[in-house]
């Protein structure tokens, strides 16, 4: 027995559900989500959902309520490509779902603080080379 997904799926090439179809079409967001940083920080907002929401849109809010994600792990998890993830969470931010953080701000200032010097990365990157 199928179901309705099943002419909608194809083994080889995955889902057959286009990108653009996703996007409505779109490649930028009014809020110019789509130069958002790759190591960028995603949070929600606890904002209750007021609409329902597109299942991309869904299983990205789900892929980031545990903890605060980058957008290159979003893309990665959710399988989607980066722009089409930017678009989402685009629109995510626009209803006030999600927060999108820079990755500067997202690191505290005791973490930094323990960042090994130049010389020590130039040690390390000589023993790899002699390997």
């Amino acid at each position: 027995m199928s179901d309705a997904w099943t002419d909608r799926y194809d083994d080889d090439a995955g889902p057959l559900v286009r990108l653009y179809a996703m996007t409505a079409g779109r490649a930028r967001t009014e809020n110019g989500a789509e130069r958002v940083d790759l190591m960028a920080i995603v949070r929600t907002t606890g904002t209750a959902l007021s609409a329902p929401l597109p299942p991309e849109q869904r299983a990205l809010l789900d892929l980031c309520a545990g903890a605060p994600r980058p957008v290159a792990d979003l893309a990665s998890d959710s399988g989607l490509p980066l722009g089409v993830v930017r678009v989402l969470l685009g629109d995510l931010t626009a209803h006030g779902l999600v927060r999108i953080s820079p990755p500067s701000s997202a690191s505290d200032s005791a973490s930094t603080a323990h960042r090994p010097d130049a010389r020590l990365l130039r040690e390390v990157i000589h023993g790899l080379r002699t390997l």
